[in-house]
């Protein structure tokens, strides 16, 4: 499962903005459901002045999981 979603690309629905490939995956122990996804934040400047906060994005805010592509809505 993990293996098949970090190669897609998160995109958000409200920007269009490419937010980056999924890093990590909260899952629900007693369920084994992914209840978030994590995507890490993107360098700015050639690294110089560090990156943004990653994004923890909900399982409820995702919208479609695609072939290519998941697109969540924040």
């Amino acid at each position: 499962m993990y293996s098949e979603l970090k190669c897609k690309e998160v995109i958000s629905v409200k920007d269009c903005r490419k937010l980056g490939h999924i890093c990590d995956l909260e899952i629900d122990k007693c369920s084994g459901c992914i209840k978030k996804i994590v995507v890490p934040g993107r360098w700015h400047l050639f690294g110089a002045f560090g990156k943004e906060t990653e994004y923890v994005i909900s399982y409820s805010e995702i919208c479609q999981i695609g072939p290519d592509i998941i697109l969540v809505n924040i």
